[in-house]
């Protein structure tokens, strides 16, 4: 079996605060690369439920985390039509992401 790592660096401040984020991706050919924020979610498959890690540096700009989300809600609702084929509520879910860019001035 082959194996293969993505890796996140985090350089923190004297409050425990991310200052700084680095990826890296092996098979995507990224070593390095910076990053303001990151969101990742595992399924513990005993307790049914999802773990989560949101980091993001005290320089990631407002505006860019609205914009962030948004693109997150997006593929969530691609993603949700791949594993059920349910085209309906991945539809629903995109109309809830255009409403979420609008309520928070992404789009106009």
């Amino acid at each position: 079996m082959r194996k293969t790592q993505i890796t996140i660096d985090i350089e923190l401040d004297d409050n425990q605060v991310p200052e700084k984020m680095t990826w890296n991706a092996e098979d995507g050919g990224i070593e390095k690369q910076d990053t303001k924020a990151t969101m990742i979610s595992v399924w513990d498959d005993k307790k049914k439920e999802a773990l989560r890690i949101d980091l993001w540096t005290k320089e990631m700009p407002v505006d860019q985390m609205k914009m962030f989300l948004h693109q997150i809600l997006i593929s969530l609702s691609s993603t949700y039509e791949r594993a059920t084929g349910e085209e309906d509520v991945a539809q629903w879910m995109e109309d809830m992401a255009e409403e979420f860019a609008q309520k928070s001035a992404i789009k106009m």
